[in-house]
C-alpha cells in the first residue's frame, strides 16, 4: 500500500481548512485516511501559527515509508523534519524553440538591413 502524506480539504465555500492526513495514494483527496497529523488554515495571516503538526506521528508514518506531497513537504522542510531538494531548472529563464526562431528571423532581417550594397 503507497501511503502519501497530503492535504485534505475541509472548510466551507471561498473559506478553505486543509487537514494534514496520512492516506492510501488510490483513495480520494477528501476520501479515507488512516491518520489525521496536522492541519493547514491559508486563511490566516502568514506571520501566524498556520500550520499545526503532530511532529511525532509523521516521523513514525515517514519511517514506515509515506511520501509527502509536495505542499506538505514544504511545511516539514520549514520545521525540519524532511529535506525539501532544490529545484534546478537551468532553461527556466530562455525563450521556448518558436521564440527563439523569431528573434534569429529579426537578427538576419536587420543584418541583412544593415549591410552595405
Amino acid at each position: 500500500m503507497a501511503l502519501k502524506i497530503r492535504l485534505s480539504r475541509g472548510g466551507s465555500k471561498k473559506r478553505p481548512y486543509y487537514h494534514i492526513v496520512v492516506a492510501d495514494a488510490r483513495s480520494p483527496r477528501d476520501g479515507r485516511f488512516l491518520e489525521r497529523v496536522g492541519a493547514w488554515d491559508p486563511m490566516l495571516p502568514k506571520d501566524g501559527p498556520r500550520v499545526k503538526l503532530n511532529e511525532e506521528r509523521i516521523q513514525y508514518w515517514l519511517g514506515q515509508g509515506a511520501q509527502p506531497t509536495d505542499r506538505v513537504l514544504r511545511f516539514l522542510d520549514a520545521v525540519g523534519l524532511k529535506k525539501r531538494p532544490n529545484r534546478n531548472n537551468p532553461h527556466k529563464g530562455q525563450p521556448g524553440k518558436k521564440a527563439q526562431e523569431r528573434i534569429s528571423a529579426a537578427k538576419q532581417v536587420a543584418e541583412a538591413e544593415s549591410a552595405p550594397v
